[in-house]
């Protein structure tokens, strides 16, 4: 199972974060599923991947110390695929929602910390 994690510190309004979220990850190509307002969920749409490969995004909202001038989310990027090369399927979708989470114009990153 392929598995990456990245802990993204913004500043935000908290009540933006939710849509952003989602915006962020519809542009990735993928569906948010769940959402319960301190824990998100999506999945690669499916249709160009096979199963195995299909990514899932868990995303982890700490409002126990919430601010607009600072929120910390949890990121865990993972598929059934053996990450048998550096370059496979769900470390570019990792990438993709890094990047897209970094240069996101709508909030100021404060951490970007890979795990």
């Amino acid at each position: 199972m392929a598995r990456y994690t990245c802990l993204f510190t913004v500043a935000v309004p908290l009540q933006s974060l939710q849509r952003l979220l989602t915006e962020i990850l519809e542009s990735c190509n993928l569906d948010v599923i769940y959402d319960t307002g301190d824990y998100m969920m999506a999945r690669e749409v499916p249709g160009n991947i096979s199963f195995a490969k299909l990514v899932t995004v868990e995303v982890l909202i700490d409002k126990s110390t919430a601010s607009d001038e600072e929120i910390r989310m949890n990121f865990v990027i993972k598929n059934e695929e053996l990450p048998l090369q550096v370059n496979n399927h769900c470390r570019s979708i990792f990438d993709l929602v890094s990047q897209a989470v970094v240069k996101n114009n709508q909030w100021r990153l404060i951490e970007s910390v890979a795990g």
